[in-house]
């Protein structure tokens, strides 16, 4: 049976914050609890602070599912990068860690996963059929692909070599700050990165994240794409509301999917 309600925590490089989330309206049902991430983001420091997390949220529902994201690509629960935190994440049983040590089953995701999922549950792709493409825009390019519902996990399309460099060297929003671009100039890069993505994948729907969507109205109309392209709905709880929703639904370590 599926649960009404579910846990969702984010792990960033900045800080690790979480709510209960309303499985059916996506909204957060608790205060979200937020602490910074230790420095370093070494692994047990990581992991102690998530549980500190977790404990002022149990007492809300201590039954509820819980899902983690993460920022790192997740195969088979272990962390195989690390974006952020400390690369002694690479290669760890994380998940394990993290159920031993919150002594509680987990779902345990990448972080733009999570996100993308949350715009196809509660926010810009919610209804959307097809194939949906969130990307994030920040310090590198995150992204997400679902299908029909179906998240299709660890997606790295921010590392596609475009003009012989890593696209997010050039498009992602750091590159915007570091060159000095005006938005012009920068959806000049976004247009031919999302026109690469837009040939290789063919979606029916990209979806922007990260801090910049807050600036959609400045920049949006100058991407030059076939493809419909929208702000994401959820920024700053998008990673908390995926990843409940995900744990909710029972998904754990094999194929991500509704079905």
């Amino acid at each position: 049976m599926t649960s009404s309600t579910a846990i969702g925590i984010d792990i960033g490089g900045t800080g690790i914050k979480g709510g209960v989330v309303d499985l059916k309206t996506g909204e957060l049902i608790s205060d979200r609890v937020k602490l910074a991430t230790p420095k370093g983001g070494k692994p047990d420091d990581v992991v102690e602070t998530t549980r500190e997390v977790l404990d002022r949220l149990a007492d809300e529902d201590p039954h509820a599912p819980v899902g983690v994201c993460f920022p790192a690509i997740i195969k088979d629960g272990r962390t195989m990068s690390a974006a952020n935190v400390s690369k002694k994440w690479v290669g760890l049983e994380a998940e394990k860690i993290f159920e031993k040590a919150l002594e509680r089953d987990i779902l345990f995701v990448n972080d733009a996963d999570a996100a993308g999922y949350a715009e196809t549950e509660f926010g810009a792709a919610k209804d959307v059929g097809g194939l949906v493409i969130l990307t994030t825009l920040g310090t590198g390019i995150g992204s997400a692909l679902i299908y029909d519902g179906v998240l299709v996990p660890n997606a790295e399309l921010g590392h596609l070599e475009i003009d012989g460099h890593d696209a997010e060297s050039k498009a992602a929003y750091s590159a915007k700050e570091r060159d000095d671009l005006d938005w012009r100039q920068w959806c000049k890069r976004l247009t031919k990165y999302y026109r690469t993505v837009e040939f290789l994948f063919s979606p029916d729907l990209f979806v922007v994240g990260g801090g910049v969507s807050k600036h959609w109205d400045e920049f949006g109309e100058l991407i030059d794409i076939d493809t419909k392209i929208v702000p994401a709905v959820h920024r700053n709880n998008a990673g908390i509301l995926g990843a409940a929703a995900l744990a909710s639904r029972g998904h754990h370590r094999r194929p991500i999917a509704t079905a």
